[in-house]
């Protein structure tokens, strides 16, 4: 059976880029979440979120390429040039049939749309960009990445919403293994941080009005919690199979074991209360790793700060884990980032490669008043320190959407 490892990680996110400095920000409880400044917010009624400031694309495409994209391809193409550059990868010597791409978007080039659409109604039809539909439609970002790095292989844009870059790397462990490819760069961005996708998410009441206190308005699994900040960026890893990473000397972070996939099938926004397909998510993805519930160390939750989710969320640790409940640590870098809708799974998945890496698991900001209903092992003050082993990171979407990967460390 090929067997599947993490061998490099780009996250673009609003508190760092790169591998490096997200996680310097993460482990000091960095908070990305404050007041937006790079953009109209016309009358929006939320004004904070976690904003990427002074991000250059430049730095990762030619000039008329970044004038000529969307800024979600452009997060895309940025995360995933550092993950190949993280895994020192040299991408001239792979097959490129065996080199695949999946990177998806749940809402793909908005600002583009939103954009487009004023410039139709105020000018004309003549006066739409003929780059309106290729800057927009989401499966770009794969397509602008398989191009950088002549990737032939499978290429797919998986669009779950904020289970999106968890379910496309899930998939793409699946197609390594089954020998459709030796290597693919996954993972999901988003950029939907713009006035249209605020007023949406607003109008559904599923965001934070702690417009006053933006530093402690995401606050996961915390009593007071009143709903999530959205943030932006995008997180693409070097997913490979285990002989190639070995035969080109690769570091290997983590052994990728197992993933659950399922749906609620029974609501378009709001979770199943029973934690049904989540339950079942998160036992397939431990039954597929060949471990017990007992085996698991550490869970990075999907966390949201909503009372929906997290109630949820922490009813399947109890039902899942039973008695070892209490042991398991939990932990939102939600809290830090925001929610990153369809690029949230990819970087929360590599804070949770990087708690196997270093040993230690990044606090959950602002959590200060517990609540009864979360009642889980949330690392809070200064994080956790534990040689982690085994690991899960949760992903649940709009639609009932569930996804759970699980990890462990690579020990030859």
């Amino acid at each position: 059976m090929r067997r599947v490892v993490i061998t490099g990680m780009g996250p673009i996110s609003p508190i760092g880029h790169g591998k490096d400095d997200y996680w310097k920000a993460l482990r000091a409880g960095k908070n990305g979440i404050g007041p937006l400044t790079t953009f109209d917010l016309y009358d929006c009624p939320v004004t904070i979120g976690a904003e990427i400031k002074d991000f250059d694309p430049t730095r990762w495409m030619d000039g008329k390429e970044a004038k000529r994209s969307d800024r979600v391809i452009q997060f895309a193409v940025a995360a995933a040039s550092l993950a190949v550059e993280d895994a020192k990868l040299d991408t001239t010597t792979l097959n490129p049939h065996k080199f695949g791409v999946y990177v998806g978007s749940g809402q793909g080039g908005i600002e583009t749309s939103f954009n487009s659409f004023n410039t139709m109604m105020e000018k004309g039809c003549k006066r739409v960009s003929p780059y309106f539909i290729p800057m927009m439609i989401s499966n770009m970002s794969t397509a602008y990445v398989a191009i950088k790095y002549k990737a032939k292989g499978p290429n797919l844009c998986i669009v779950t919403a904020c289970a999106t870059s968890l379910h496309s790397m899930g998939e793409a462990m699946h197609a390594i293994k089954r020998d459709d490819a030796d290597v693919i760069l996954a993972g999901g961005s988003e950029a939907a941080l713009r006035a249209i996708g605020i007023a949406g998410f607003a109008s559904m009441k599923a965001l934070s009005t702690r417009m006053d206190s933006p530093e402690t308005a995401s606050r996961p699994f915390d009593k007071d919690r009143d709903g999530f900040l959205m943030g932006e960026g995008a997180g693409v890893l070097v997913l490979e199979e285990l002989e190639h990473a070995k035969a080109r000397g690769a570091h290997i972070y983590a052994e990728f074991t197992g993933y659950g996939t399922s749906c609620d099938a029974g609501h378009i926004t709001a979770p199943d209360e029973n934690a049904e397909g989540a339950i079942y998510a998160t036992r397939r993805a431990i039954e597929m790793s060949g471990w017990k519930p007992e085996d698991v160390d550490y869970i990075n939750a999907h966390g949201t700060s909503t009372q929906l989710n997290d109630k949820m969320e922490s009813f399947m640790v109890h039902k899942v884990f039973g008695s070892h409940a209490k042991d398991v640590v939990v932990t939102s870098t939600k809290s830090m980032i925001g929610h990153c809708l369809g690029a949230a799974g990819a970087l929360e998945t590599i804070a949770t490669l990087q708690a196997i890496e270093e040993g230690y698991v990044h606090p959950t900001i602002n959590y200060t008043t517990p609540d009864p209903e979360c009642d889980i092992n949330i690392a809070t003050g200064s994080g956790v320190q534990k040689d982690f082993k085994r690991v899960l990171v949760n992903s649940f979407g709009f639609g009932g959407h569930n996804g759970v990967l699980a990890f462990q460390k690579y020990e030859g």
